[in-house]
């Protein structure tokens, strides 16, 4: 299947490219102003919007450093026409600047049953890799991890800033899926699963 994806992906147009990203520089986090405080507490912001569920990703990357990666629960599907998916970072996230330096990621979608895998990744300074398996994606050789139910091999095409994030939208190069298992989903604080 992923053969297939590539060579579709390659007679539309979809190139791999080989430069890296120009990343822009990591900006700084800038004063808000008065008006543009949050007219809401912010814990009650968090509350509210956990209500909303959502997938789980580990995106992940390749630099002179080697395998870089983070948990992300902020990643959509944004056009089918060129194939374009989207991810949020925090500002402040240190992983973020080495993804940036390779111009290029895979998106890693969790299956129910990788909460631990999600809660390694979300850890800041630790070995993310540790006992980790994973193959490099066919286009841009980003760390596919094993066992994950599908995944996406993008380049990155912008980067817009969004308050205390910033919005990657990437060019989707290669995907493909390892069957039909449950996903792995976010929703109040909780990691669970779908059911019908």
């Amino acid at each position: 299947m992923a053969a297939t994806a590539v060579r579709y992906l390659r007679s539309v147009g979809a190139a791999a490219s080989t430069e890296p990203f120009d990343a822009l520089p990591r900006p700084d986090l800038r004063a808000v102003g008065d008006d543009e405080r949050m007219p809401v507490d912010p814990a009650e912001f968090r509350r509210v919007l956990g209500h909303f569920a959502s997938g789980v990703t580990v995106i992940t990357s390749y630099d002179e450093e080697g395998p870089a990666g983070f948990a992300c629960q902020s990643f959509a599907s944004l056009s089918l026409d060129p194939p374009l998916v989207a991810f949020m970072v925090g500002r402040t996230s240190t992983t973020w600047p080495r993804i940036a330096r390779a111009g290029v990621f895979c998106v890693n979608v969790l299956g129910a049953d990788q909460g631990a895998l999600c809660r390694a990744f979300a850890v800041s300074g630790a070995d993310k890799f540790a006992g980790v398996t994973h193959a490099p994606a066919p286009v841009t050789g980003s760390p596919r991890l094993d066992s994950v139910p599908a995944w996406i091999d993008c380049t990155i095409r912008a980067v817009h800033t969004g308050g205390d994030h910033l919005i990657v939208v990437g060019r989707v190069e290669a995907l493909g899926s390892e069957g039909e298992g449950d996903p792995l989903l976010f929703h109040r604080g909780r990691f669970g699963r779908f059911s019908a």
